[in-house]
Order: structure tokens, then C-alpha cells, then sequence
């Protein structure tokens, strides 16, 4: 199992002593994912944490009409887990599928839970991993929904070409939180 890249990644928010690394590395497993193999399902506990080696994941759930809402993206070199869920220790509100083939390293929520007590740099690493993540970077796009247009969001999202070109329209417009229909219209517009 390679595992540079994971451990660059981790060392980008935190760096950890070599006995960190090994025990982080004993519980950590290699996994493949089929494109529409769900690595989390709704309504289920989140067994694991993910780091994404190759590959595109969307995060969704469900509304009341069946339509997927996508909440995020995640491209390669991204961590992903059910966090809330997790958090809770309760069954998640998502789905985490693969919107590509994906090759995984997955570790096991009760046990990395358990090294976070155990090794304050892994800690550190998680605190400042879910600061800048879920704090940091998550506020903007949350003021963005309040204040800003589809027509802007759309534009922010075109920002990051690798990933827009990634994604099919319906999945854009349902992270716009727009219908296909007005997608296409904003599409038009900027034509």
C-alpha cells in the first residue's frame, strides 16, 4: 500500500513523530470502489474515515422528492468522512458515493478515534484539519448560498475547471441547489 501521499497530506496540517506514523499506518486499509459503489449509505453508522488516493466522491443526501442534493466534492488527496455523524455516534444523513472508480485508504472510526487520545500530534493534525476544512473553508460557501446568486455560484464552481469538467450537469445544478432547466439557462447567458 502506498501511502506518500497520505502521509504529505497529513504532515501539510500537522506533522507526526514516526511512532504516530506506524501505529496511523497499522490500522489503515487499501479499498477499491466501483463508480456508484457507495462508501457510506444513508441512514447507516460511518464505520470509517477515507482518504481519497484517485478517483472523484460526492457527498448527498436525499430530499423529499428523491432528488439528490450534493453537498460537496471530493477530488484526489481529500479525507472524507460522515464528520456529524461520526461526531454524533449517530446513523448519518448522507451518502458518500463514487462518482469515478476510486482507490481508498480507510481506517476504522473506533480505532483512529482511539490513537487521537492516544498521540496528541495526531490530534493536532485532526483539530487543524477540521478547522481549516470545515470551519475555514466551509464558511464562504455558506454565505455564499445566503447572498450570491446561482449565476455566481456557478462561476465560483468554474474556478476549479478539473473538477467542473468531472461532474455531470445534474450534479452541478443540485450542488447550485438550481434545477437542471436553470442551469442550462445560466449556461446560456454567459454564452
Amino acid at each position: 500500500m502506498n501511502t506518500s501521499e497520505f502521509l504529505k497530506q497529513i504532515n501539510q496540517y500537522y506533522p507526526l513523530s514516526e511512532e504516530t506514523i506506524n501505529a496511523l499506518l497499522n490500522i489503515c486499509t487499501e479499498d477499491k470502489y466501483s463508480k456508484n459503489d457507495l462508501l457510506l449509505e444513508s441512514g447507516s453508522m460511518a464505520r470509517y474515515y477515507y482518504f481519497l488516493k484517485s478517483g472523484l466522491v460526492g457527498y448527498y443526501t436525499v430530499d423529499e422528492k428523491g432528488e439528490s442534493i450534493y453537498k460537496i466534492f471530493f477530488e484526489e488527496n481529500s479525507f472524507i468522512a460522515s464528520t456529524a455523524a461520526i461526531i454524533k455516534n449517530q446513523p448519518s444523513d448522507f451518502n458518500i458515493i463514487a462518482l469515478e472508480d476510486c482507490s481508498v485508504i480507510k481506517y476504522p472510526v473506533k480505532a483512529y478515534r482511539e490513537l487521537l487520545e492516544q498521540y496528541h500530534d495526531l490530534a493536532l493534525f485532526h483539530m487543524y484539519y477540521l478547522e481549516k476544512n470545515w470551519v475555514v473553508k466551509k464558511e464562504p460557501l455558506e454565505v455564499s448560498l445566503k447572498y450570491e446568486t446561482a449565476k455566481q455560484r456557478y462561476l465560483l464552481l468554474l474556478e476549479n475547471l478539473s473538477l467542473y469538467n468531472r461532474l455531470k450537469q445534474n450534479q452541478i445544478a443540485s450542488y447550485l441547489g438550481i434545477t437542471p432547466t436553470q442551469l442550462s439557462r445560466i449556461k446560456k447567458d454567459l454564452s
